[in-house]
């Protein structure tokens, strides 16, 4: 570990191992012969969006998220928690008006729907929540992945993520099990696989690698008995395990972004 002190007007750096002088050294004659490096460095020290070396964005660095999540809250309270009839313009397909039964008829009513112009119900899933505590939750997961997402890789590719992970969690969750799910957990799901795997080729985003393993595991989970033994209900699975894979989709196929920072750190 190292430390420094200062001394006699002097700054002294006191390193734990004296094998590491020379690697030491070096780096500090690299960041004295570069200029452009001191800047980076001074850059990244007054980041406004990291606070002790933490992630910790306000709203204004991050409004389409926020705005996601605001748009969340006023329709989980519009529907009542889905229980107003709204609930059912804002599902995948109108439960009042299609059977679901099975897939051909699921097949038959979203092609229906798509034919008479009902296209937000493509999204508009998303933000129906059946509790508050779920509604909480994603909010809190989205805000800081997807406030990440929005900050370093810009609003386009942040549009473009919900909206592939949205279509594909949706879409799959209906084409399975019918129109009576809603939630941003499809849309969260895929900004974590996104941020996982782009993290790879450029390390930018903070976030703690065992999330990852936890989220897997629990979408693992949901597709056994276990969730409703315990009474929370069936899981929307499909919808996590479709959100997932466009995650990783749009980090193999989208290019990087201009504004992500060389490998190497933030």
């Amino acid at each position: 570990m190292h430390r420094i002190t200062e001394e006699g007007g002097q700054q002294v750096l006191w390193l734990e191992d004296s094998d590491e002088a020379e690697p030491v050294l070096a780096a500090l004659d690299q960041f004295i012969a570069q200029p452009e490096l001191r800047a980076e460095v001074n850059a990244a020290s007054r980041s406004p969006v990291h606070v002790g070396g933490r992630w910790q964005p306000s709203p204004k660095h991050a409004p389409l998220v926020l705005s996601a999540i605001v748009l969340a809250a006023i329709t989980a309270w519009a529907t009542g928690l889905g229980q107003s009839e709204l609930t059912a313009w804002l599902m995948f397909v109108d439960p009042r008006e299609y059977g679901w039964g099975s897939f051909d008829l699921r097949l038959t009513a979203f092609l229906d729907t798509l034919a008479s112009g009902q296209i937000w119900r493509l999204v508009s899933p998303d933000f129906l929540h059946f509790s508050w505590p779920h509604v909480i939750f994603n909010s809190v997961m989205l805000w800081f992945l997807g406030s990440q997402v929005e900050w370093f890789d810009g609003k386009g590719r942040l549009i473009a993520l919900f909206l592939v992970a949205s279509l594909v969690s949706n879409g799959l969750q209906y084409l399975v099990s019918g129109p009576l799910f809603g939630g941003l957990s499809g849309v969260v799901y895929g900004v974590l696989a996104y941020c996982w795997l782009s993290q790879q080729r450029a390390p930018r985003f903070q976030f703690p690698p065992a999330l990852v393993i936890f989220a897997v595991v629990w979408m693992l989970i949901g597709f056994t008995p276990l969730p409703e033994w315990l009474g929370m209900g069936r899981m929307a699975n499909e919808a996590h395990l479709g959100g997932f894979l466009a995650g990783l989709l749009m980090a193999v196929t989208m290019p990087l972004s201009k504004k992500t920072p060389p490998e190497g750190g933030v």
